[in-house]
């Protein structure tokens, strides 16, 4: 029912920057957490941004700095906006939300972000 579509990434030189987008379609409540999640090759899915309803925002480190995720509560979308890209950034960020019945996942199915040197 719910589901989360994600668009934006795209290939980029380093210093470049991308905002990805995800919005969130099938529930008329906003969700607790929405949250970017970065999965490259040979690496395992790891937090880049996350965000509460509330407005309370986390980074990985590698993401502090030059990465703003923002989100719209009455859209259920969410943003991440990406400056100083590097190639270490490249993978398929993926977004993630929870629903604020029961706490449910739900995941993406991802867009590629690849960052040239």
């Amino acid at each position: 029912q719910v589901q989360l579509v994600e668009s934006g990434g795209g290939l980029v030189q380093a210093g470049g920057s991308l905002r990805l987008s995800c919005a969130a379609s099938g529930s008329i409540f906003s969700f607790n957490y929405m949250g970017w999640y970065r999965q490259a090759p040979g690496k395992q899915r790891e937090l880049v941004a996350g965000i509460t309803r509330g407005g309370n925002t986390n980074y990985a480190d590698s993401a502090a700095g030059r990465f703003t995720i923002s989100r719209d509560n009455a859209k259920n979308t969410v943003y991440l906006q990406m400056n100083s890209l590097k190639p270490e950034d490249t993978g398929l960020y993926l977004c993630n939300a929870v629903h604020p019945l029961g706490g449910r996942t739900y995941w993406g199915q991802g867009t590629q972000v690849t960052v040239s040197s």
